[in-house]
């Protein structure tokens, strides 16, 4: 715990994220009228519909894609030198200074601070039906997971299977996925929490949420 401990203040220290926008795909570039120091915003809507701020064109086979922002920020790179140009897919073409919320700070630390389960393959996953219930009628934090446990399904290939979880015993602290999503390989279903641990991430979170000042 003494680590979460430490990322946070780092996180007080410099609480924000560089991020790189690349090209999708190859293509010939033109930037939109932007320069270092302009705000940008990410996706809005609902559904994330409306595209956040446009950054850049794209165009491959007189085909046109716009670049834009996916995140709220300030732009401290371009590229300019590459406007007109043909690169390759990954080009590196802004870069984002995001200042970092609450809610994304809480989500490092987290994911630093509990076990989790990751999933084994690319699939849909389930919880299985006796886990469901139990999360269903009293939060997933009311829910306790033991090493061998059946606890998801895995759906793949129109083929079903139960899946165990593995690792220590504790409270489903948190759940990443969506029965409606593809998960990818490696990525987190769950966070589980040991009951000696508890208080401890408590805490954290707590002075997160009483600490923390969004820029």
């Amino acid at each position: 715990m003494q680590d979460i401990m430490k990322l946070l203040e780092q996180l007080k220290a410099s609480p924000y994220e560089e991020i790189d926008i690349t090209a999708p795909h190859t293509g010939q570039v033109s930037f939109a009228e932007i320069q270092p120091g302009d705000a940008v915003y990410g996706p809005k809507g609902t559904w994330k519909e409306r595209p956040g701020t446009q950054l850049a064109t794209l165009e491959r086979e007189r085909n046109p894609k716009a670049v834009c922002a996916p995140q709220q920020g300030v732009i401290s790179d371009v590229r300019l030198e590459l406007d007109g140009c043909f690169v390759e897919a990954g080009t590196r073409l802004v870069t984002i200074k995001h200042a970092l919320t609450r809610e994304e700070v809480l989500s490092r630390l987290l994911r630093q601070a509990l076990h989790l389960f990751n999933a084994p393959e690319r699939a849909k996953y389930y919880f299985s039906p006796d886990m469901d219930k139990k999360i269903r009628a009293g939060g997933a934090r009311s829910v306790t997971v033991q090493e061998g446990m059946e606890v998801f399904i895995m759906s793949r290939m129109k083929r079903e299977t139960s899946l165990a979880y593995s690792g220590p015993g504790g409270l489903i602290y948190e759940i990443y996925f969506k029965h409606t999503d593809n998960v990818d390989a490696g990525q987190p279903l769950i966070g589980v929490c040991p009951p000696d641990q508890l208080d401890a991430i408590e805490e954290v979170v707590m002075r997160v949420q009483a600490e923390w000042k969004e820029v």
